[in-house]
């Protein structure tokens, strides 16, 4: 299977985990992103030097992921490519903050570097929460809840229709990388070459297709917004999950959790 084809077995492989069943896959999109959102909101307003009270928002997603029956590996496998940009974004922050915050007996930690851990955490708890959102929330489900927060229609169906215009494109990139390699049997790749008029067809083809789509849309009663997917009303389980997970996350903003065990564990101790 060459990287098109595995890109194209990707996506539909993320429709696949939508559609299973578990309590998380069942409760409201709408209770899911607002506890997604507010999750991301509070996760990156941990100051850069609290590692400690940072450190306890990690339970969420792996309970959440628990409870859904996705393996984590599989989160880490899906976002792959986007985990080490993340990572990065704090990378320089020892060679600028050298000065010492602890000692781990002799060895002294500089605040650039509990600064860069705490960055890098940050963005990977923050794309595992969107993950467990995408993964068990089919796209229609999500816009469908976007429209009750009154995100503006336009950029609610922008959303839809490039992630459901992706596959598309994949397909039409495949179909155009067989016929290339087709004239050329033997050779690796496509030849730089060819770069420039492989995607000036791509872009005409795109184009073509979209006006197809446009049209079939039309034809079928499409006026400018879409009827999403038809979700049911909130039931008191999707109440519940989010008002103790946001009054979860609060508390764990306001207190230092792992502190406060820490200090308990050291006082029982001695």
């Amino acid at each position: 299977m060459d990287r098109i084809d595995h890109a194209a077995s990707e996506l539909r492989e993320m429709d696949d985990l939508a559609a299973l069943s578990s309590p998380i896959h069942s409760l409201h999109p709408l209770a899911k992103l607002i506890v997604t959102i507010l999750y991301i909101f509070l996760t990156v307003s941990f100051n850069k030097y609290d590692l400690s009270g940072l450190i306890v928002m990690l339970l969420y997603p792996v309970i959440a992921f628990s409870v859904s029956g996705i393996p984590i590996r599989t989160c880490f496998y899906k976002l792959r490519i986007v985990l080490p940009l993340v990572c990065a974004v704090g990378l320089f922050n020892p060679f600028f903050d050298r000065v010492p915050l602890l000692y781990i007996g002799n060895i002294s930690v500089s605040c650039g570097v509990i600064s860069m851990i705490t960055l890098m955490l940050k963005g990977v708890f923050c794309l595992m929460a969107s993950f467990i959102l995408v993964a068990t929330t089919t796209m229609d489900a999500i816009c469908a809840a976007l429209r009750k927060i009154h995100i503006p229609n336009m950029i609610v169906t922008l959303l839809l229709l490039t992630y459901r215009y992706i596959s598309v494109m994949i397909d039409e990139v495949s179909i155009m990388t067989t016929a290339y390699k087709l004239r050329a049997p033997g050779q690796k790749g496509i030849h730089y070459s060819a770069w420039g008029s492989f995607l000036g067809q791509l872009l005409l083809r795109s184009m073509d297709r979209a006006e197809e789509l446009y049209s079939s849309m039309q034809l079928r009663g499409f006026c400018g917004e879409f009827q999403y997917a038809d979700v049911p009303p909130a039931k008191l389980i999707d109440y519940l999950y989010a008002v103790f997970a946001v009054g979860a996350f609060f508390l764990c903003r306001m207190v230092n959790i792992a502190s406060f065990f820490g200090s308990i564990a050291l006082g029982g101790s001695l």
